[in-house]
């Protein structure tokens, strides 16, 4: 292997090693070890002459093209390109760095869309960082992690009444091409406004025209202004796309670390998978299970186990990981899926079946779970609908069993009808996240049998009736169930009383 070292004096200003010398006030010569492209691939090269490089390592070639040193082999090293490679040629020159890929941080980034590397793609013009942190960082200890118990609200009745999700969890998003996984990410973020919860949108592998759409939500609804959008779509380089999830989890590492709570949506890790996979092959790993590598599992693991609440004493803070999957004709065992449902606390299932008859958000309740959620939802949830999960799926199997029989007893028709209203009041649109009061003031009417002779039809118009009791009515029950109160039985008979005074006029 051949080795090309140009002694230089640090006055060029184009290298980041300069930089770096500048911070310490070190402007001792140094050496810049340099080395040729031997081969250029899709995405990747292959490098000789760079005896001394390290995994991982940031490249410099030339027009600014930057590349990630990940195989170090005895003759030669591959690199993973984070630019496109069309100007590269064998034999062109590329220079150390010294550095490990970073990322800008900072409060700067608020409101900004950017690439996984730091750079602006808003035409806003560059960032203005605080500090640059490496894009691998090792997780906190288990000694400086706390209990999950605060709730995130995501604004959605079937999945903070069912399925809720504490601050600090991983909570994986599920199902079958277009049934509404990015809807309900969406949807959360947005139930954040003046909640002082940071949130970032990681977009890996999506089409140019679905992350433009989603941008284009958040700033309609206000929600780009507390939010950072960092963007690897579909035609970026695959190395760009797999360091996109590591560099949107550094940038809420920053805001966790300050004692803020952050919320980091994964849209999707199947992409991410996917181009981890090509990047493999192009780097000659040998191929495991359904051709992912074998360490595509440790990929995500210590993707998600960054994940986490901090104590007192470092600040607090929470980073809560909401990882997107795609499954492929509702195969739940499929390797990604499976391995994603055993490296996070509970999943939320979206079935195809349920989104083609119009149930939104499709969220099969029997197939999703949180395993952590439970312990931080806020207590009136668990008085009020402590049995709603329960009856909601026997309706569901009862409603299966009771297309082959015509003759049913009256008790069964009661479930029947009682279900069918549960399910009317589970839909909600897009866009339209509730509070806590809204929902708690629904979801009692419902539980209490206040919506049993409402016509199926006025579901909708007699559930936005209720929406404000506790807002307009109760305002000081509605402030206590925020703080963590819960509703005496006094309590919750009069907001009873005051909804079905609202919706006697849809009752038949």
């Amino acid at each position: 292997m051949t080795t090309n070292l140009d002694l230089k004096l640090l006055l060029d200003q184009t290298s980041s090693a300069f930089d770096d010398m500048l911070d310490r006030h070190d402007f001792r010569p140094r050496l810049i070890e340099t080395g040729r492209v031997t081969y250029v691939g899709r995405g990747n090269v292959r490098v000789n002459g760079l005896p001394h490089v390290r995994s991982e390592e940031l490249l410099q070639f030339p027009n600014h093209v930057l590349g990630l040193a990940l195989n170090l082999d005895a003759d030669e090293v591959d690199v993973v390109l984070l630019d496109e490679s069309e100007q590269l040629t064998a034999g062109d020159e590329v220079r150390r760095t010294h550095r490990l890929l970073d990322i800008p941080v900072g409060e700067s980034l608020l409101g900004r869309v950017i690439d996984p590397v730091g750079r602006p793609l808003d035409g806003h013009g560059l960032v203005s960082p605080v500090e640059r942190r490496p894009y691998e960082r090792k997780p906190a200890a288990i000694t400086e992690r706390s209990p999950v118990t605060v709730p995130l609200q995501t604004g959605l009745k079937v999945i903070d009444a069912l399925i809720p999700i504490g601050r600090g969890q991983r909570e994986l998003i599920l199902g079958d091409r277009q049934t509404g996984k990015t809807a309900i990410a969406i949807d959360t973020i947005i139930n954040q406004r003046d909640k002082e919860v940071i949130c970032i949108y990681c977009a890996i592998g999506q089409r140019n025209t679905a992350v433009a759409k989603v941008i284009d939500d958040l700033r309609r609804h206000g929600a780009l202004e507390y939010s950072i959008v960092v963007v690897a779509e579909s035609d970026s380089p695959p190395g760009l796309q797999f360091v996109a999830p590591y560099a949107a989890t550094t940038l809420g590492e920053y805001f966790m670390d300050q004692g803020k709570d952050v919320l980091v949506v994964y849209d999707d890790l199947t992409s991410h998978a996917r181009a981890y996979r090509e990047l493999s092959l192009l780097l000659r790993r040998p191929p495991g299970r359904e051709a992912f590598p074998g360490d595509i599992f440790y990929l995500h693991s210590r993707l998600l186990e960054r994940s986490t609440h901090l104590i007192e004493s470092r600040g607090g803070g929470s980073l809560t990981a909401l990882p997107i999957a795609e499954t492929e004709a509702q195969n739940l065992s499929a390797y990604i899926p499976t391995n994603l449902i055993s490296i996070t606390d509970g999943q939320i299932y979206l079935s195809p079946q349920l989104f083609q008859k119009g149930i939104l958000p499709a969220v099969d309740v029997g197939r999703s779970v949180s395993r952590v959620g439970g312990k931080t939802q806020l207590p009136v949830y668990r008085t009020v609908t402590s049995d709603l999960r329960l009856s909601y799926s026997q309706f569901e199997e009862l409603e299966s069993f009771s297309r082959f029989s015509s003759r049913l007893d009256d008790e069964t028709l009661a479930i029947l009808e009682r279900g069918r209203r549960v399910r009317e009041i589970l839909k909600q649109p897009q866009y339209a996240p509730l509070s806590v009061p809204e929902q708690i003031a629904v979801l009692l009417t419902l539980v209490s049998g206040g919506f049993d002779k409402t016509k199926l039809t006025q579901m909708n118009q007699a559930e936005r009736a209720t929406h404000k009791v506790l807002i307009e009515d109760y305002p000081d029950l509605g402030e206590s169930i925020l703080q963590g109160g819960i509703l005496t039985k006094e309590e919750q008979q009069d907001i009873l009383r005051t909804a079905q005074k609202l919706i006697h006029g849809f009752n038949q």
